[in-house]
């Protein structure tokens, strides 16, 4: 969508929406907010909001009908990186631009599939996270929102001073070639999200496009499973991007897929799973399930990727985890503590305590069909050994061999 029409529906939200926002917040769950009279009057603007893209060109750079080859400066290169990364809301802007800048690794990004990145929240400085970064990295960039918040946020952020301008969280892609065919893939809900404190309107969705490096076309699609689900409802998001994508040859798929090996879409669920695993022995439950979820909790959801055809064996770093839940951290255990009772948190000190109250696990993948990959990394100096992490996940990269046509061999390097 051209930034003109982005402006026009920021207008609508803050004019006709917003005004009706505490109102809608004041339902108790989603059957009662679909029963609200106010609600269907302004559902065809929300409605809108949510299911438009927005889109925009590197700096300077002109629209881009079709799927261009990009600048003639340009040239083919023997391989493209994508990293995905969890950025936490965009929360922590500055360290995130300067990361993504100056990094020996994420500085020579040519694609970031972002997932968890706000346009007017409070929380994050009110900022179009998405649009900021790729304008200040000189990138084109396709954003999709998911949610328009009701409130400031989960945990913590319930507690910030001040307001959002907009209340909408998404995913982005952003890409220094030019993107073609931007497209939303809406993801069914996991749990009834009117129905907590962090209130929301909206479904998960993923963002996907084509991606047109100076030689190839590739589909490169940022996905955020539901942390609050089933084991088989991430399964079935998950399928429904493999359907969206299609026979498409050459694609890479990444994000946040929320591989906790557990069923977390009711705190009773999440308990018993929690104690399920230490009858299971801690440690060889992080050993061999929380940093290897395909081999039985999530077995499902990376069978699938087999079955059509994608790989994510040599474009990951298997065993590796991208998150380090701390029951220390008070950003961590205060968002839990909006779903799972207080006294949980004594049993978790006591099932980690062989492991400095920490415990890895690994949330955060690659998938590709029809490419190969080299040099799959987990960067943790994003997080781990800073006074203020970036974000609460590590970023993944990967470099991606320009991809030969259907039916030839891949070239060995």
């Amino acid at each position: 969508m051209h930034p003109a029409e982005t402006q026009d529906l920021h207008e609508i939200l803050r004019e006709r929406i917003a005004p009706h926002l505490p109102a809608l917040a004041a339902c108790r769950n989603s059957a009662e907010l679909w029963g609200l009279d106010l609600y269907r009057a302004l559902e065809p603007d929300i409605r809108r909001v949510l299911d438009t893209p927005e889109c925009g060109p590197a700096s300077g750079a002109g629209s881009q009908p079709g799927c261009p080859l990009g600048p003639a400066s340009q040239a083919a290169r023997p391989h493209y990186r994508f990293v995905a990364w969890n950025v936490e809301r965009g929360a922590r802007f500055d360290g995130l631009l300067e990361a993504l800048r100056t990094h020996p690794f994420l500085s020579e990004a040519d694609v970031l599939l972002l997932t968890e990145t706000d346009t007017g929240m409070v929380r994050s400085g009110n900022r179009n996270v998405a649009r900021d970064l790729a304008h200040a990295l000189g990138m084109h960039y396709a954003f999709v929102p998911c949610y328009l918040n009701l409130t400031n946020g989960s945990g913590i952020e319930q507690d910030l001073p001040g307001s959002n301008d907009l209340g909408l969280h998404g995913n982005a892609l952003l890409s220094r070639y030019p993107l073609a065919n931007v497209r939303p893939v809406f993801l069914e809900n996991g749990v009834d999200i009117m129905a907590s404190r962090e209130k929301r309107i909206g479904r998960q969705a993923a963002v996907a496009a084509e991606v047109c490096f100076p030689d190839v076309t590739v589909t490169a699609v940022s996905v955020h499973l539901d942390a609050q689900s089933t084991q088989r409802h991430r399964y079935l998001q998950l399928r429904d991007v493999l359907d969206a994508v299609g026979g498409a040859h050459a694609v890479v798929i990444g994000g946040d897929w929320n591989t906790s090996t557990y069923n977390s879409s009711h705190a009773l669920h999440a308990i018993l799973g929690f104690w399920l695993r230490v009858l299971m022995g801690v440690d060889n439950v992080i050993r061999n399930h929380y940093l290897h979820p395909y081999r039985h909790f999530e077995r499902d959801l990376f069978r699938l990727l087999e079955e059509r055809g994608f790989d994510y064996r040599e474009c990951n770093r298997l065993g590796e985890h991208t998150v380090s839940y701390d029951v220390e951290d008070l950003r961590a255990t205060k968002a839990l503590r909006d779903w799972v009772p207080g006294w949980c948190f004594h049993f978790i000190r006591w099932a980690l305590r062989n492991h400095g109250g920490r415990c890895p696990v690994k949330l955060d993948w690659f998938a590709t069909r029809g490419v190969r990959c080299l040099n799959p990394v987990v960067i943790h100096d994003v997080r781990e050994g800073r006074a203020a992490p970036l974000s609460d996940h590590d970023a993944i990269g990967v470099d991606v061999l320009a991809p030969c046509e259907r039916g030839e061999t891949a070239p060995t390097y």
